[in-house]
Parts: C-alpha cells; sequence; structure tokens
C-alpha cells in the first residue's frame, strides 16, 4: 500500500508539472500579435513601434501619376518631422512600380533600423509579403493610400475609394445627356485603373454602382472596358483599339485618372473627337486644370493629400506613444480577403468648371497663376 501512494504521489508531482509547463506555454504565447477574426492586435502595433525614431516610406511608383513624389513625399516628410523624427531619420522609396523592388527597399529599410512601415503597394497583394515580414519582427506597417492584402496591416489612411468612382459615374449621370445628343450615340467607353491595385477594384466598383441603371436602362450603351497598368501609354493604347471598335462613335469615356485622361484626349484628337466626349478623371492633376478650362476634360477628382500625410502622421504617432490606434483610426476599411482593418477614410471631392475655384484655388492645392497658364484672361471666371 505504501508503495502505492508513492506511485500516485509520483504521478500527480508529474501531472502537476506537466500542467504548470502548459500554463506556463499558454502565457508565454498569448502576444502573437493577431486576433482569430484576422486584425492586429494593440501588442502588435505597440511592440517596435513604440517609441521608434527611424520610419519607413516605401511609394509605389512615378509613371503613373505625378502625386508620388510631387505631393506625397514632401507632405510626408513634412508631417512626420513635425513629431520630432528627424528628416535623416525617414528613410524614404519609391519601388518605381515593381512589387519585387518594393520588397527589396523594405528590406532595406528595415536594415536600417525602420521600426514603422508606411507603404502604398506597388501591387496590393504581392505586399502582402512585406507586412508578413515585418509583422514577424513586430513592426507595424501602415497602409498608406492602396490597401494591403495582409490581415496583420495595423492601420489604413486612404480616400474612400468606392465614393471616387461613385463621383465619377454620378457626374457622368448628371451630364451624358447633353454629350450624347451632340453625338448622336450613346456609347461609353470605360478605361479603369490596374487590376493589381485594390483602389481600381474600388474605383470601378463605385462607378458601377452610379452608371449600371444608366446602362440596364438602355441609356447608355458600354461598348469597351479595360484595366490597364495605369500608365498613360496603355490607356492611349485603349482608347484608340475602343474607337475603332466603336467606329469612333462615343459620347462618354470614363478614365480612372488624370493622366490617363490625357493620353485619351489625344486619341480623341486625332479623330476630331477633342471637346466633344465627356471624359472624367482623378487625381486633380495641373493638366487636368488646364483641360477642364479648355473644355478637353469635363472633371477630376480633388484628394487632399496634405490631409493624407497629416493623418497619417497621426498614426505614427499613436504607434510611437504606445497608444491604440484604433482611437486614431476610428473607421474601418475590409482587405480583399475580408479582413477588418483600422482605418482612416477621408473624403473626396469632385470638381469640375463650376467649383475650381472653392476648392483647388481656396485649398492653394494649385496657385491661380499656375492653373491660368496660357488659358485666356477671363475664361470661365477664374483665369
Amino acid at each position: 500500500m505504501k508503495l502505492l501512494r508513492g506511485k500516485r504521489s509520483t504521478l500527480s508531482i508529474i501531472g502537476c508539472l506537466v500542467l504548470l509547463s502548459i500554463f506556463v506555454s499558454a502565457c508565454g504565447s498569448s502576444n502573437t500579435g493577431t486576433t482569430n477574426n484576422g486584425g492586429s492586435t494593440p501588442a502588435a502595433v505597440a511592440s517596435k513601434g513604440k517609441n521608434c525614431n527611424t520610419i519607413g516610406v516605401s511609394l509605389p511608383e512615378t509613371n503613373t501619376s505625378f502625386r508620388w513624389d510631387t505631393y506625397d513625399r514632401p507632405q510626408l516628410l513634412s508631417s512626420l518631422t513635425a513629431l520630432g523624427i528627424p528628416a535623416a531619420n525617414i528613410i524614404v522609396d519609391n519601388a518605381q512600380g515593381s512589387a519585387q523592388t518594393q520588397q527589396t527597399q523594405v528590406e532595406a529599410m528595415i536594415s536600417k533600423g525602420a521600426c514603422i512601415l508606411v507603404v502604398s503597394p506597388a501591387d496590393s497583394t504581392a505586399a502582402s509579403a512585406i507586412v508578413t515580414e515585418a509583422t514577424n519582427q513586430h513592426i507595424p506597417v501602415i497602409a498608406y493610400d492602396r490597401m494591403i492584402n495582409n490581415k496583420d496591416v495595423a492601420a489604413y489612411v486612404s480616400f474612400q475609394g468606392a465614393t471616387v468612382g461613385q463621383l465619377q459615374g454620378q457626374y457622368i449621370a448628371d451630364h451624358y445627356q447633353q454629350y450624347v445628343t451632340q453625338n448622336g450615340n450613346n456609347n461609353i467607353i470605360i478605361i479603369n485603373g490596374a487590376q493589381t491595385d485594390n483602389n481600381a477594384l474600388l474605383f470601378k466598383q463605385g462607378l458601377h454602382t452610379s452608371i449600371d441603371p444608366l446602362i440596364n436602362s438602355g441609356k447608355l450603351k458600354n461598348v469597351y472596358e479595360q484595366f490597364t497598368d495605369w500608365t498613360s501609354r496603355v490607356a492611349q493604347q485603349d482608347m484608340d483599339a475602343a474607337l475603332a471598335k466603336s467606329s469612333n462613335k462615343v459620347a462618354v469615356a470614363y478614365v480612372a485618372n488624370d493622366d490617363m485622361a490625357n493620353s485619351v484626349i489625344a486619341a480623341l484628337k486625332q479623330v476630331h473627337l477633342d471637346k466633344k466626349v465627356l471624359v472624367t478623371g482623378q487625381d486633380a492633376s495641373l493638366v487636368a486644370m488646364t483641360n477642364i478650362l479648355t473644355g478637353e476634360q469635363a472633371m477630376t477628382i480633388y484628394k487632399n493629400y496634405k490631409l493624407e500625410a497629416t493623418n497619417t502622421a497621426k498614426l505614427v504617432d499613436a504607434i510611437r506613444s504606445g497608444k491604440d490606434i484604433t482611437t486614431v483610426a476610428t473607421q474601418q476599411a475590409q482587405t480583399a480577403q475580408g479582413a477588418n482593418v483600422p482605418a482612416i477614410l477621408l473624403s473626396p471631392v469632385a470638381v469640375d468648371k463650376t467649383n475650381l475655384q472653392s476648392t483647388i484655388l481656396a485649398d492653394n492645392f494649385y496657385t491661380k497663376a499656375q492653373i491660368c497658364k496660357g488659358i485666356p484672361a477671363g475664361t470661365d471666371g477664374i483665369c
């Protein structure tokens, strides 16, 4: 009996040790940085980001939009240095449209001590690898302007993507009839952005929300729709193909951004349809201001990049201070896989001749001298 009691005592001790080991292991692994519902925990965000003094900023390209180096780079630098971060500690690179280059550049930023990353992906899906690698090293990643399709994105700051498309589409819905009457046809050509850019998918979604009732009722006829790579060269090729397919009969050309719109206008000029077709755009580029004032382009979407940069700096400041990021990013956005990410989503504005002065000029986005260069005095009461 004594021997039996001894065996039971020994087994009890072993059992307790095993349970204790499991308990300690569970406690040690509870701070994994992710939750089961696919979002970053405050612990993951705060890990290396707290008191971080070296920020990596990765921009996607320069050849598809003027904005990245002209506006985003200086605005981000200004907003981040305002937090007390030395300019020398802000590492900025541009991927020039290459997902592989972007990953290599971000890895170099991490090797130089970047402990918070601000990434605008060249490819929303490929950039998931950047987030995974950073998360494994407890480095928070803020997705800037374009969503990165990874559940561990710390936060997302951008403009309301679907709203951009809705505004473009609503402008078409409000003004298409005069172009249909003028051209004697109801054909619409749709030139979207890059399918690898999550924003382009949102723009398209919003656009069709506004124009599909017109297409379904036969008031507009969708004769050509294509994704591009955001470049003006491909946009012009698509417009040439669309014109050939429609025998140069077009009333509306939906174009996702201003650089591509300028190439579409060039294609229209070749067949003497410039100023006769409703052409949309986005980004409020300086060339778009000229095209709008001369009647080549009907409208653009204005996004105040200064607001985007300053709100990004607020997110960086929250992470550095160890605050719950959701106190700053009070909205939510979804990755392509449906994971919710804390977000700051700003409002875009549709701009044409009627409100250019109260938006672009009022915000000092451009000066009057800039937008009126080469434009006859008195044009639209602006120049």
